[in-house]
């Protein structure tokens, strides 16, 4: 949220930040490993029999629809309880960021993640389970609210994008982890609740080391202690010469004070550009078609006629090449730019699925199980894509809504930002197995037409951010981009007419 150092502002990255950004990411290992662990669990015989008897029966039916036997509400709803929680809880989390600063809403992010640990690890019966997931899905609404901004006020604006995507990066470490879990526990009468149970460890490590992070200057110097945020930003930049940084945050926060209204001022047409684009992303960012992948990976692959263990394996291969796949935007982000990353991985993710669907609308019938060949060549597919997303639309889609937007809209924004990404998740996870049903193959072209707007919106209208100070970000990227400038022509127009 600050002015966080263009290229001519005094910064090292000091080992403070780098280790505030790597706990404070933890939160992205919470949030990974329950996206993880839902499809494998709901893949377990020993779960569907207590939980859903229904699924289980259609499951293990000789002549069910290979698309269909996991078509099931409830089911559903086990996975997408969460993400409706982390709607509601991010407007919470956007109004505790404001008034009591990122590192409170951290902590109480995973003071929700340990209390529905508890609870789903425990679960007696399906509401039970439920409400165990909306508490998960609160720490997810608190914990995405709030680290993304946390790591991009932190860090120089020259390390904002690599610092950033580890919030990414961890993501997919807790799918991967959730994977390897769940395959080693898939065969154990309690291995559901050795699952579930172990979201335990990352979110003890968040609530313990939120303890040790350290306020955002910003957020100091915003709520009323200018002297904590100077000591906190020459400690944190590693160097005694941070006037103009400090000079350029107590100059937004003056104009931040006199913005009474944010989610008003947001709806102001110079707003639009910033609120826009990161609404869109995150759209996007679920109609790629990597939740079905995250989320459901275990019964896709038993869809396509893989065993359980040989399914739960291709996720854990799947997870790996995410993780992998992520250190590339680690290290590339701030070198050769946001839009290059989004453009590449897009033509990248449409091949790979206008291929999958081409082949399990070809091999994949409503009884038989895809031939073997075939079966391999499409969990390459799968791989294929994931890496594209991975160090693309998955980190991108939460570093450039934290990086656009000015301070007196910045936690308005950030709120609609995550807010949007939640309620796409949810629909994605609560319909995918009926669509799966009902458009068989045709999913993958549906995800195909998403991936093409993504693709054409990131030529046209997506301006380049990197290197760019947080403060600078409306005159140097979006009052110079050939569309979003007209936004700003009443801003200049004031000015020139100015004495």
């Amino acid at each position: 949220m600050a002015a966080t150092g263009g290229e001519d502002l005094p910064a090292k990255l000091t080992i403070q930040v780098v280790v505030c950004s790597i706990i404070a990411a933890f939160g992205g290992l919470m949030f990974g490993y329950d996206i993880g662990i839902s499809g494998g669990v709901t893949s377990m015989d020993v779960f569907l029999k207590k939980f859903f008897p229904t699924v289980y029966t259609k499951k293990h039916h000789a002549k069910e629809d290979n698309y269909c036997k996991f078509d099931d509400q409830f089911l559903q709803l086990f996975t997408s309880s969460l993400y409706l929680a982390a709607v509601v809880s991010s407007l919470f989390a956007s109004k505790c960021c404001q008034k009591y600063g990122r590192r409170i809403t951290i902590q109480l992010a995973s003071l929700f993640f340990l209390i529905g640990v508890v609870l789903n690890a425990a679960a007696l019966n399906l509401w039970m389970l439920i409400i165990g997931r909306l508490f998960l899905g609160a720490g997810i609404g608190f914990g995405n609210q709030a680290v993304p901004l946390f790591i991009s006020e932190i860090a120089p604006s020259r390390y904002r994008g690599g610092l950033n995507v580890c919030f990414q990066l961890l993501v997919t470490v807790g799918i991967l982890f959730a994977n390897i879990i769940n395959y080693f526990t898939s065969s154990h009468p309690y291995g559901w609740r050795i699952s579930l149970g172990g979201a335990a460890v990352p979110a003890l490590f968040l609530a313990i080391g939120s303890l040790a992070i350290v306020e955002t200057p910003a957020s100091l110097i915003e709520r009323g202690h200018p002297e904590k945020g100077l000591a906190t930003l020459r400690k944190i930049r590693g160097v005694q010469d941070v006037q103009k940084e400090y000079d350029e945050i107590l100059r937004t926060t003056e104009l931040c004070k006199q913005i009474k209204h944010p989610f008003k001022n947001l709806m102001a047409r110079k707003s639009r550009p910033q609120l826009i684009t990161s609404a869109l992303l995150q759209v996007f960012q679920q109609f790629t078609g990597i939740n079905v992948i995250m989320f459901y990976a275990p019964v896709l692959f038993q869809t396509m006629g893989f065993h359980s263990d040989a399914s739960l394996l291709s996720a854990v291969v799947t997870g790996s090449v995410n993780t992998l796949a992520t250190l590339v935007a680690v290290f590339s982000v701030d070198k050769v730019g946001r839009r290059f990353l989004l453009i590449e991985a897009a033509i990248q993710m449409l091949c790979a699925q206008a291929v999958t669907g081409g082949l399990l609308a070809a091999f994949l019938k409503s009884t038989n199980a895809l031939p073997k060949k075939y079966s391999y060549i499409v969990l390459f597919l799968i791989c294929f894509f994931v890496s594209g997303f991975a160090w693309s639309w998955g980190p991108l889609g939460w570093l450039i809504p934290s990086e656009i937007f000015p301070l007196e809209t910045r936690t308005a924004g950030f709120f609609v930002a995550v807010s949007m990404n939640m309620i796409f998740t949810f629909v994605i996870a609560q319909a995918f197995l009926t669509m799966l049903c009902h458009m068989r193959a045709l999913i993958f072209f549906f995800f195909c037409g998403w991936i093409l707007i993504m693709l054409i919106y990131a030529i046209a209208f997506l301006p380049e951010t990197k290197g760019i100070s947080i403060d600078e970000m409306d005159d140097k990227a979006w009052k110079k981009h050939w569309f979003w400038k007209r936004y700003f022509d009443d801003e200049r127009n004031l000015s020139r007419d100015k004495p």
